[in-house]
């Protein structure tokens, strides 16, 4: 089998497709099939080429990957936090991604994994021009999610959702990350689709001994992107109403990033902001941490069929989980047993976190959690899944093409 991935973000970055694809890669390289990867010259997720060129890679240069796919680098336009800038760019490197995959060989199915929606339309034209099944990847819940950003408004469907929805109905098989957003498009009419979640390598990620009952200081860890959809401020302002008893460690980047260090000095909050982490870093912040945060704001409906990537990992490592959350990534912390849901209001995460730092007890975690992950979200089972697909839709589309 043959297959083409086309990917805003791909290896060596540290990004959402790059931890999904690396993993379903490596899987399908061991079972024996050729991939060919187009993406842009790395530069996520400061806009701009920080590695060495032998790293981020060269334009219309094929470079091997860790488990011999190949992968072909496109140009990208330097940008910062800007929207419009980010938009910009992935709309050229997008256009720049059909040449360069018409420089591979042909391959027997074409996969395009969204958010980033330009690329979505750079894998329609490639498959159409190569006569082979496209994949799309819905890893968020797009156009749904433009809507309540606001970035769409009005009643009248804009040129966004038309484009979308226009390749979600053309495209073989449309795949998803969650159940609930499968259900939403099939009710809108969409035929073959197929869900596909987030997922680890569950016996990579390490068990973490019990938070120490005898700390005095309350300790809470959020791992992610810093924007608009995580509403990152409630959780600061939550951290200021618990005092100086408590400690928030916010890692990671995103366009909200400094905004949200102004409000946590405004309001001498007890929080600490750090960069991206990776590694043997993460399970440092991890093992301090009595709960870990899971956020998605919940004024916005889309969310309710949307589950946070970090999710999985949290759950794995067996820390308690602060989960503010709507829909089906609130049924999962609540089968899994891995924490509390709460209310998406400062007040509430404070009273929740006093009462944990109150009776520790509360903060050690069954095996519960992390055997949910092994039987729903484990990658090895998730690429079989895949892989099964894969290989139904190019028999069945055999003949069509």
């Amino acid at each position: 089998m043959k297959v083409l991935l086309l990917a805003h973000s791909y290896w060596p970055e540290h990004s959402p497709p790059q931890r999904r694809w690396s993993a379903f890669i490596r899987n399908f390289r061991d079972a024996g099939w050729d991939v060919d990867v187009v993406t842009p010259v790395a530069h996520f997720p400061v806009g701009r080429r920080e590695l060495p060129r032998s790293e981020a890679g060269v334009p219309f240069r094929s470079q091997s990957g860790r488990f011999g796919e190949r992968v072909m680098r496109v140009p990208f336009i330097p940008h910062g936090n800007s929207q419009l800038a980010r938009l910009i760019d992935q709309c050229f490197s997008a256009a720049m991604s059909i040449p360069a995959s018409l420089l591979r060989n042909r391959p027997d199915v074409v996969v395009a994994t969204a958010p980033s929606l330009p690329i979505l339309a750079a894998g329609f034209i490639v498959s159409r021009i190569r006569r082979v099944p496209l994949i799309v990847e819905m890893r968020d819940a797009w156009p749904d999610l433009a809507r309540d950003a606001r970035m769409v408004q009005g009643s009248v469907k804009s040129v966004v959702e038309h484009a979308v929805e226009f390749i979600q109905n053309r495209a073989e098989l449309v795949v998803t990350v969650t159940e609930g957003f499968a259900a939403t498009l099939r009710s809108r009419g969409v035929r073959n689709v197929a869900t596909v979640s987030n997922g680890l390598d569950v016996d990579k990620i390490p068990v973490l001994p019990a938070p120490d009952l005898a700390k005095e200081t309350f300790t809470a860890l959020y791992l992610g992107n810093h924007g608009a959809s995580q509403r990152l401020d409630v959780i600061i302002r939550a951290s200021a109403l618990v005092g100086h008893s408590m400690h928030l460690t916010l890692v990671g980047h995103g366009t909200q990033r400094k905004e949200l260090v102004k409000l946590a000095r405004e309001l001498d909050a007890p929080v600490t902001f750090l960069p991206s982490l990776h590694g043997p870093k993460v399970l440092e912040q991890y093992a301090k941490a009595d709960t870990c945060v899971v956020s998605l704001r919940d004024d916005w409906k889309s969310f309710e069929t949307t589950v946070p990537s970090k999710t999985y990992e949290v759950l794995a490592i067996g820390r308690h989980v602060t989960a503010v959350v709507l829909g089906e990534a609130e049924r999962i912390v609540r089968d899994s047993g891995a924490g509390d849901v709460v209310k998406a209001s400062p007040e509430a995460i404070a009273a929740l976190w006093r009462t944990l730092a109150a009776d520790r007890g509360n903060l050690i975690r069954s095996e519960g959690s992390r055997q949910w992950v092994k039987e729903h979200a484990d990658y090895t089972q998730l690429s079989g899944r895949y892989m099964e697909l894969i290989s139904e839709l190019s028999g069945r589309s055999a003949d069509a093409f």
